[in-house]
């Protein structure tokens, strides 16, 4: 995959991301072991003299590797993301980061861990920990 830029746009994404890769995985497998990975073409037959529409079954490898390119991107964007909240070097940050993003944790529930107080408190990580870490690092 090389080097694979960490966006706003793919963090915001991340959660999808996960949940498609298990999705890609099964129909990979169902390709493989039942009939979804069969296709059929129609080609025209001549040994009679005129062309007559045949159908031909075979697996399609197209599709397959269709598939299989895209969970390989979609493997290699999560492990990105990962690799790169793993790399924050504040605690706080990084803490903030995984529950959000690995985690899925509720902003709420997040500012209950980082002890932030205030009617809006669940403003706190988001605004004042996330958003100010991606300004840092410019990314708006």
């Amino acid at each position: 995959m090389g080097n694979i830029k960490i966006t706003r746009k793919l963090l915001d994404n991340y959660k999808k991301l996960k949940k498609e890769i298990p999705v890609l995985e099964m129909e990979l497998d169902q390709m493989e072991e039942g009939d979804a990975g069969f296709g059929f073409s129609t080609i025209l037959d001549y040994r009679t003299g005129e062309g007559r529409p045949q159908n031909v079954v075979g697996f399609d490898w197209p599709l397959y590797e269709c598939r299989m390119k895209a969970l390989e991107e979609k493997k290699a964007q999560a492990e990105a993301v990962e690799k790169w909240i793993q790399e924050i070097e504040d605690g706080q940050t990084r803490c903030v980061f995984s529950m959000f993003y690995i985690n899925g944790m509720s902003w709420l529930k997040i500012s209950d861990k980082v002890k932030a107080t205030g009617d809006h408190r669940e403003d706190y990580p988001r605004i004042c920990i996330r958003d100010a870490y991606l300004k840092k690092v410019g990314m708006k």
